[in-house]
C-alpha cells in the first residue's frame, strides 16, 4: 500500500513539475513575443518619423530660395584654411578675433568634437570646430531672439545627426564672440558660411541637406569636411 502510494506521489509531482516547465516555456515565449512587438514598434515609429522628416525637409528644400530672399540670405562663401594651422588640435584656442569668420568655419579647435543636438547656451566653440571638420552642420542664432522665435529650429533639427543648433554668444571674446552687426542666423559648416538678416528654417534645413555629412538619401554634399562622417 505504501509502495502504491509512494508511487502516485511520484506521478504527481512529475505531472506538477511538466505543468510547471510548459507554464516557464509559455511565459519565456510571451515575453519575447512582447519584447519583439515593442521593438517592431519602435523601429515602425522611428521609420514613420524619418519618413515625415524626410518630407518636411523636401518641402522647405523647394522653398529655400524664396525664403533665403525674405530672410536677407547671402550667397555660401567658401572661407580659406586659417593661417598656420587650420587642424591643429589645441588646449586653448586663440581669440576668436584671429579667426577669418565669426562663427569660425575652421581653425585650431579642441580634440574632442561637441556632440550633436539643440543647445539653449552657446556650447564650447572650440569643441564646435572641431565637429565641422568631422562633417557637421550649424546654425548659429542672435541669442536675443525670443525662444518662440527659434522653436522650429529647435523642433526640427532636435535628434539630427551631425547637426548642431545654438547661440552665438561670447561676450568675453568682443565683437568676434556675436554674429556680424544685423545679421540673426550663420550656417556653418567646414570652409563654408553663410549669414542671414533674419531667422528662417527653410534656408537652414537647406543648407543642411547639402552640407551636413552624411546627407540624407537624394541630397548631394556639396562640403569639403576632411574627416567627414567620424562621430560627434
Amino acid at each position: 500500500m505504501r509502495r502504491e502510494q509512494a508511487r502516485l506521489d511520484r506521478e504527481a509531482l512529475r505531472r506538477r513539475m511538466k505543468r510547471r516547465r510548459a507554464l516557464v516555456r509559455t511565459a519565456r515565449i510571451g515575453l519575447v513575443v512582447a519584447v519583439i512587438a515593442v521593438a517592431a514598434g519602435f523601429i515602425v515609429r522611428a521609420q514613420i518619423n524619418a519618413n515625415r522628416h524626410r518630407a518636411e525637409a523636401t518641402a522647405l528644400e523647394a522653398k529655400a530660395a524664396s525664403a533665403a530672399k525674405a530672410a536677407g540670405c547671402g550667397s555660401v562663401r567658401t572661407q580659406s584654411d586659417y593661417p598656420g594651422g587650420d587642424r591643429d588640435h589645441v588646449a586653448h584656442i586663440p581669440a576668436l578675433s584671429s579667426y577669418p569668420t565669426h562663427p569660425p568655419a575652421s581653425g585650431p579647435h579642441n580634440a574632442v568634437p561637441l556632440d550633436a543636438g539643440v543647445y539653449a547656451d552657446a556650447p564650447p566653440i572650440d569643441r564646435a570646430i572641431h565637429s565641422l571638420e568631422h562633417g557637421a552642420a550649424e546654425i548659429w542664432y542672435a541669442p536675443d531672439h525670443p525662444e518662440s522665435q527659434v522653436a522650429s529650429l529647435r523642433r526640427f533639427f532636435s535628434g539630427q545627426d551631425h547637426v548642431i543648433v545654438a547661440p552665438y554668444s561670447y561676450p568675453d571674446q568682443g565683437p568676434a564672440g556675436q554674429l556680424p552687426s544685423g545679421m540673426s542666423m550663420a550656417l556653418v559648416a567646414w570652409h563654408r558660411i553663410e549669414y542671414c538678416r533674419d531667422l528662417s528654417l527653410a534656408v537652414a534645413a537647406d543648407f543642411v541637406a547639402h552640407y551636413r555629412y552624411p546627407p540624407e538619401s537624394g541630397n548631394t554634399y556639396k562640403g569639403e569636411a576632411p574627416e567627414a562622417g567620424l562621430p560627434i
